[in-house]
């Protein structure tokens, strides 16, 4: 009886396609894909505005981004009273979802009844001071939206919303590099529960990246980034020359969440 052989030339002919096959899905399909983000940041010059916007995205906003296939939207407000601002975090599988959200919206007949005092209001009384909106790619460390398992309660919990602008583009990629190659490795292992990180793609302060950690309360909140500030693996990272300067300054926002925030 023969055996069966399968020639030397021939195996190294299908390891070969093998591996072609493999990366070509990896680099077309089967990597993560990349989520967007848009942070509006809505400002009011009194109490009565800011009663009609929590009104608004709580009975008509949220339920019409979830209705559109968002189960995941956090409102949130400065744990600094004095700031009279709210922000909105909307998660987007992709650009077309951001892009198409408007139009979506305006054909929900729920949202067009419960929303009216905000989509008819006057020019002499407006709902808001105005807004800002900031768009975002997600980073390929850290591709998708997360959001924490908190315990305490929504005037406890600390949101941190960290803005990191450079000083040129190349830099800015430089800052991302850094964070995809260790810095977001270090935030998991601390526990600092990362929402997400993303580059800017449109809106103010450019170059900039934004990304928001989140906590059971402040005091844990400085704990954990006095645990990291002499975090030997961040100590050896940050002490690399070639982070060196990769941004000029860091804006940070402690924020709670609304009662009716999704996360």
């Amino acid at each position: 009886m023969k055996s069966c052989t399968f020639p030397r030339s021939r195996f190294r002919l299908f390891s070969l396609l093998f591996i072609l096959i493999i990366c070509k899905n990896t680099a077309f399909g089967f990597a993560p894909k990349r989520e967007f983000y848009q942070i509006k940041i809505y400002h009011f010059k009194e109490d009565s505005q800011r009663q009609r916007l929590e009104t608004y995205l709580k009975d008509a906003y949220l339920p019409a981004l979830h209705r559109a296939g968002i189960k995941k939207v956090g409102v949130f407000e400065p744990a600094d009273e004095k700031d009279s601002l709210l922000y909105v975090l909307i998660p987007f599988k992709s650009a077309e979802q951001f892009l198409s959200l408007p139009q979506t919206i305006s054909k929900d007949k729920q949202y067009v009844t419960a929303g009216r005092d905000y989509i008819e209001t006057e020019y002499n009384n407006p709902v808001h001071a105005g807004f800002e909106s900031v768009f975002m790619e997600a980073f390929a460390g850290m591709p998708a939206f997360k959001a924490p398992a908190l315990q305490s309660g929504p005037s406890e919990r600390i949101y941190e919303l960290r803005r990191y602008e450079a000083a040129s583009e190349k830099l800015h990629e430089n800052k991302i590099s850094q964070f995809n190659n260790g810095e977001l490795a270090i935030f998991s292992r601390l526990g600092f529960n990362v929402v997400f990180c993303g580059q800017v793609k449109a809106g103010g302060k450019m170059p900039s990246l934004m990304y928001m950690s989140s906590f059971e309360n402040k005091a844990e909140r400085d704990a954990h980034w006095k645990a990291f500030g002499s975090d030997p693996a961040w100590t050896k990272l940050n002490a690399q020359p070639e982070y060196a300067h990769n941004f000029l300054r860091a804006d940070i926002y402690l924020l709670h969440p609304m009662a009716f925030s999704d996360i």
